[in-house]
Order: structure tokens, then sequence, then C-alpha cells
């Protein structure tokens, strides 16, 4: 049994004890079939479950209450009808039982996922693949790994085959690395990009930018165009736009870098302080302690306060971006000038030519 209080009088902490959690009912007309694919690919995504095919759940967090006022919202304004409520269950069978939902959700996905990285290492093993063959099953671990990481993300409770996937997948970078890792920055360096062909572009990300998707924003606009615009949808959908951080996106993680750090490396952007950025970024993102920057904590604590003050996603991404810039202005062991696209160099000559006209 379930017992529903108001959302709006409890508090939004973690389920740490196991008690919490928030509940989303919805309501579309039938008329509205593609929005109801449309919410359930969303919930899909964010690691909702359902109780009795009429209630979709969730730890009781902050980042899961965004997710589903979000969808809430969105159910809304075509004419649905939704709540987000919080509930607890009474007792600890009810708990676990739902526990035992997302582990269950979770642990499927966990093996298929094992099972076609297991598949993919067979076939590595049978006959080392090259040239073109090579390049596309790097390709696919790569996917692999950013689905992977995706479905870590969304796994509340320690969901099994987990680890088993993680196994593979580790074997899989290993033979992606191996005697390949050099020749694809050299590769990268060598194929620059022209940067005029990203200029007036708009940028497509996910929505609710984090740490990585906040300083590859802030990068672009830094080094690549300084009047670069961004948004926020499906990329499949979007094919003017340039995605960056999304599933598949040729600007996105990509072996064990983020967006950041290939960003910067397919348009070889050298300023040290830019490689600090991307230490701290790559810990951050990736939830590692290969660099150990010692700022590290503040900005991610400052990432978060971010993600609380603004709903709003370009407003969000904005906030982002002027702290990147700060810490950016910050670092005081760049040795040399920081390294300018001539876009911006020259708005940098025109203000100041300004301002001398004015005196």
């Amino acid at each position: 049994m379930v017992n529903m209080a108001d959302p709006v009088e409890r508090p939004s902490n973690p389920c740490a004890e196991g008690s919490a959690w928030l509940v989303l009912f919805y309501q579309l007309p039938a008329k509205h079939s593609p929005a109801r694919v449309k919410a359930w690919r969303r919930l899909q995504r964010i690691g909702a479950v359902t109780l009795k095919h009429s209630a979709y759940v969730l730890p009781n967090r902050a980042e899961a209450r965004e997710d589903f006022e979000w969808i809430k919202t969105e159910i809304i304004a075509i004419g649905g009808h939704a709540m987000v409520m919080a509930a607890e269950a009474l007792d600890a069978a009810t708990r676990q039982d739902i526990i035992d939902l997302f582990r269950a959700a979770r642990g499927r996905e966990f093996h298929t996922m094992r099972r076609q990285a297991h598949t993919m290492l067979e076939r590595w093993r049978s006959r080392a693949p090259s040239g073109t063959a090579r390049r596309r099953l790097v390709q696919s671990v790569r996917r692999l790994r950013e689905r992977f990481r995706d479905l870590e993300a969304i796994d509340f409770f320690e969901a099994p085959h987990r680890h088993e996937a993680a196994h593979v997948l580790d074997e899989l970078d290993r033979r992606a690395k191996r005697g390949h890792s050099m020749a694809t920055r050299a590769d990268a360096s060598a194929e620059m990009p022209d940067v005029k062909s990203y200029q007036g572009r708009v940028w497509l990300t996910r929505s609710r930018p984090g740490v990585d998707r906040m300083s590859s924003a802030w990068l672009i606009r830094r080094f690549i165009d300084p009047d670069a615009t961004f948004a926020f949808g499906d990329a499949s959908k979007e094919e003017a736009m340039i995605p960056f951080d999304m599933f598949g996106a040729e600007f996105g993680h990509h072996g064990t870098s983020c967006t950041f750090e290939t960003i910067a490396l397919r348009f070889a952007v050298k300023d040290p302080a830019v490689a600090w950025l991307g230490r701290m970024v790559h810990d951050l993102d990736l939830k590692e302690n290969t660099y150990n920057v010692p700022e590290k904590a503040a900005v991610g604590r400052m990432i978060e306060g971010l993600r609380r003050m603004y709903t709003d996603d370009q407003a969000l991404l904005s906030a982002g971006i002027t702290m990147f810039e700060a810490l950016y202005q910050s670092y005081e062991e760049r040795e040399q000038p920081p390294t300018f696209s001539p876009t911006i160099r020259t708005r940098v000559k025109s203000r100041r030519h300004r301002r001398r006209g004015r005196t």
C-alpha cells in the first residue's frame, strides 16, 4: 500500500532511507499517440519504472523531480493531465518490491549490453580488424561505452549484470586503444576542421546541461564562434544543427575523452588554461580522480547550485558559460596569451577602436 503526500510539503532529499519516492500520474487524449510514445521514451531515458501500469516511479531526488516536472509540463501543454506526488512505502516488503522493479529493468538492459559487447569482443579476438573495419569497430565501442554511462547514471540500486558489462567493455576499450590511441590523436590534429564552417551555426545538445555541456558551450563561444547559439532537442530531428554531447555525435564522448576534451582536440586548442579546465571537467563528468585538480569539488558544487537555481535550459547554460569564463580568467599559470580564434581577435580589436573613438 502506498500513502501519497503533497510534494510541495515534503523535502526533496535523496531516498537515503529507501522510504521516499516520486510518482508521476498522467493521462493523454487518445488522439495524441505520438505524444504518448514521446513521453514513454522520455520516462525510459530517465530510468522510471511503472507501478501497476498506471504510475511511473523514481527515487525522490532533486534530479528526478526536475525530470518529472519537465515531462508533466509537456503533457499539460498538449492538453493532457499530469501530477507529480511524493510517496512512501508503508512496509519493507513494498519498498523491496519497488527496488526490485528498478533492478530488474536495469539488469535486463545491462545484460543486453554485455551480450553486445561480448559479441564485438569475440569478433575482435577471432580476426583483428584493420583500416576502415577497425575504425568502424572503434566507433561502435565508443557508442557502447556512452550508452553504458547513460545507463549507469539511472542505475539507482546496483542492478545485476552491471559489473559483467563493465568488465567486457573495459576489455574492448583496451583493445581499441592498443596501437590506436596515438594514431587517433594524430589524425584528429591533422584533420582539424575549418573553423569558418562552424561559425554562424546553431549547436544542439540535451536539456539540463551539466559540467560537460556547460564547459563545451563556453569552449565553442570562446574559440570557435563567439556568436554561437545553442538549442536543446533531438539530434535526429534537427539535421541542420551541430549536435554535441549527444549519443553518436561527432563532438561527444570518444574513448576516454569527454566532450570538452574532444572539441579541444579537434580544433587544436592548445591554451594551457583550457588544458587545466579539461582535467577538471574530465574528472567531474566521468566521476573519476584521474587528475585531482584541487578546485574540482568546488566547481562541481557550483554547477549543482546553478542547476537548482535555473529551471530554464538557456538561462542555465548561459550561467554555466559565464562561470567557465570566470574560471578561465582566474588561471594564473598561463605561460602564453590565450589562443583566440581569428573572429574573436577581430572583435576584440574593433571594441578597442570604438573605445578610443569615444575618448
